[in-house]
């Protein structure tokens, strides 16, 4: 086997057989692949800030950190050395741009855990019906829901302060980097309102974000230098999601102008496969 690095041109192209399956033409370039995450994270990491006066404007993609967030979540970080942080993946020398070590951190149930807290709550045929009614996403509904109950009392991140998730219902992939591990939620009643529901949604959120931060931490102090987050997958789409991370690590949360950052990752390889772009980067 041969190690090339990603968007290297491979082979001859594509053969004619393949072509013909594909519908393109025969050595049409190909690149060297990257895995669906790190393709995310390399469509995201690169994006043109200018002007948004974040704090990683005129610094090296070392200060980024990408979030791919979906049933799982994987936290890639890039740095110009190797630097080992325990609990975390890598690091990878040239696994997502070239030149660069990756380091790469994990969450194995993100939204897969707030699907299967909200659909196993006694209040979720109540959800169901009331966004159908309205037309709505049900995490959309609950994002609503949430706010209406804020606007009655305090502010939304304070609603569930006596409600409490530990949200590894399906180990700790980083950086505890323990798969016996498991969940727990703190300060339930015998409440089954949606009320309760949201609120059950909103402790989850808050856990996951927290989570976030537990990763950031271990990478920070192994010596990464991250000062934005950058964020796509299906959960960047969920605006109390994106907010509560950024409430959490007190840092900005980039969102790119195209949401599908895995083929836009993609494509990068592509043109540089095709010598269109002489480097990633």
């Amino acid at each position: 086997s041969v190690a090339a690095p990603p968007g290297s041109p491979l082979g001859g192209g594509l053969t004619a057989e393949a072509a013909s399956d594909l519908g393109l033409n025969p050595g049409t370039a190909v690149g060297a692949s990257l895995i669906d995450a790190h393709a995310g994270g390399l469509g995201v990491i690169g994006a043109n800030v200018s002007g948004f006066n974040l704090p990683c404007e005129h610094q090296p993609i070392t200060s980024r950190m990408a979030m791919i967030c979906g049933t799982s979540t994987c936290h890639l970080a890039v740095s110009g050395r190797a630097l080992f942080v325990p609990g975390v993946w890598g690091p990878y020398l040239s696994a997502m741009v070239p030149g660069l070590w990756l380091n790469e951190g994990g969450q194995s149930a993100t939204g897969s855990l707030i699907d299967h807290v909200v659909q196993g709550h006694a209040a979720y045929p109540q959800l169901q019906q009331q966004a159908q009614l309205r037309g709505e996403n049900i995490y959309t509904h609950l994002n609503t829901h949430l706010d209406s109950m804020a606007r009655s009392g305090s502010a939304a991140d304070l609603l569930g302060s006596s409600l409490h998730v530990w949200p590894d219902f399906h180990g700790n992939r980083s950086p505890l980097a323990d798969p016996s591990l498991k969940g727990m939620v703190v300060g339930l009643s015998l409440r089954h309102t949606l009320d309760d529901l949201a609120l059950l949604y909103l402790a989850t959120i808050q856990a996951l974000a927290l989570g976030t931060l537990h990763i950031l931490e271990a990478m920070r102090e192994t010596g990464h230098d991250i000062s934005t987050v950058f964020m796509c997958g299906g959960l960047s789409k969920n605006r109390l999601f994106v907010q509560v991370q950024a409430n959490a690590t007190g840092m900005p949360v980039v969102l790119p102008d195209q949401m599908e950052a895995v083929l836009v990752g993609a494509a990068v390889l592509g043109a540089c496969a095709s010598r269109g772009y002489g480097t990633i980067q």
